[in-house]
């Protein structure tokens, strides 16, 4: 296994092993330092002898070092003498055999989105520790400065072992209060890996796992339709990833995909989900945001983008969610159905006092500029968007539009 396919591995096995780490050791801290400490070892022995099941490897290795330095640490603190490991249960019992690792990442996202904790921070918190997300990462998707970012996440953890907040999923009467940050989670993990149309960096498993997360909670809280369109949304926009690169590896916008390669078992899937949610006589922003990605998908049976219809659903997400990140993305909408002059002044409407580091912006802009004809303007933007770092597949598409304008 050379490097580079061992830095993947270790990537895919992060939230697995993090979140068992967690569970068994009530310590995300701790949990996070073991596996940080397990990864360097595997980097440095796996492209000699590559383990069967890298996941299995790195559980055991992570989980010997998280015992050696709690004992380490007691022995610093001279509190108590090494206690004996308490019998361990059936469960941890097959973590520590050969067998695959057993899913506790659903339980980590809801014990990282316990009330006790700042509703600012629950999202956050959760896409550091069980999707491993970097704080400089997490800033931008936040729109906040990374020091703010990591004061948030340090709060947070402290507050969890403060509280003695339990490692466990609560019962059912009780997921009401934590289900909007969950779902905050799924939707903005989805968020990061699709701005990556390569899946070439640490967000690469996020999709199969939002998928497979929401389906979950799916079935497990049917009657609530931000659950069942957030279900919906992951499947309408998987449904498009196989279209999603060009033959040079470049990404391609929705509009002008090949709507021969998505996926109509998604799609289907997708579409009811959203019958479903319908029927409960509820809606909110996630409803709307696959309605969205619903509408881009019509293109498949109409062979055109409806994008006045999709302003008017930017109108009605913009006020459900009034966000700078839907502003611009309603901002590109307008400019492709009233013409590029009406969407850049949507999108110097926008406060933009926090959007100078976020990619989409710049791309946006530059997009305007040159339908707009002001060449020198989308130029500058497009320079401005490659400094940002720009996933391979989404610099060579910038680029590629920035030739373009020469």
């Amino acid at each position: 296994m050379i490097t580079r396919e061992a830095a993947r591995a270790i990537a895919a096995a992060r939230p697995r092993v993090v979140a068992a780490l967690a569970a068994r050791l009530r310590d995300l801290d701790l949990a996070e330092d073991a596996f940080a400490d397990a990864s360097a070892s595997a980097l440095a022995a796996w492209p000699q002898q590559a383990p069967r099941d890298p996941a299995a490897w790195l559980w055991r290795a992570s989980l010997r070092r998280a015992i050696d330095a709690r004992r380490r640490a007691e022995v610093r603190a001279r509190v108590r003498p090494d206690s004996p490991e308490p019998p361990p249960t059936p469960e941890e019992a097959l973590m520590a055999a050969q067998e695959p690792l057993p899913d506790e990442r659903l339980r980590l996202i809801f014990v990282c989105c316990h009330p006790a904790i700042g509703a600012d921070a629950r999202a956050a918190l959760t896409l550091k520790v069980v999707c491993g997300l970097s704080t400089e990462r997490l800033a931008r998707a936040f729109l906040v400065g990374e020091p703010a970012m990591l004061q948030r996440i340090t709060r947070a953890k402290a507050k969890i072992a403060r509280s003695g907040v339990p490692f466990e999923v609560p019962g059912p009467g009780a997921w009401h209060e934590r289900i909007e940050a969950v779902l905050t989670t799924l939707e903005i993990a989805y968020a990061q890996a699709y701005e990556d149309a390569a899946l070439s960096g640490e967000a690469a498993p996020f999709p199969a796992e939002v998928l497979r997360l929401s389906g979950i909670l799916a079935e497990l809280i049917p009657e609530d339709p931000e659950v069942l369109a957030l279900a919906a949304l992951a499947r309408f926009a998987e449904a498009r990833r196989p279209a999603r690169l060009d033959d040079r590896g470049a990404m391609v916008p929705p509009h002008q995909q090949d709507t021969t390669l998505w996926t109509r078992a998604l799609i289907s899937d997708g579409a009811r989900l959203m019958d479903r949610a319908a029927d409960l006589g509820r809606s909110g922003p996630r409803q709307v945001l696959a309605a969205i990605h619903g509408a881009h998908l019509s293109r498949l049976e109409t062979g055109v983008t409806p994008w006045a219809d999709i302003v008017r659903l930017y109108d009605v997400l913009v006020a459900l969610r009034p966000t700078p990140v839907t502003a611009v993305n309603r901002a590109v909408a307008v400019g492709e159905a009233f013409g590029p002059e009406q969407g850049l002044a949507a999108l110097d409407a926008i406060d933009s006092s926090r959007l100078g580091g976020w990619l989409p912006w710049h791309a946006a802009r530059a997009g305007l500029c040159a339908a707009a004809g002001r060449r020198a303007d989308a130029a500058a933007a497009l320079r401005t968007a490659l400094t940002l770092g720009p996933a391979p597949a989404e610099r060579l598409f910038l680029e590629r539009r920035l030739r373009a304008l020469a």
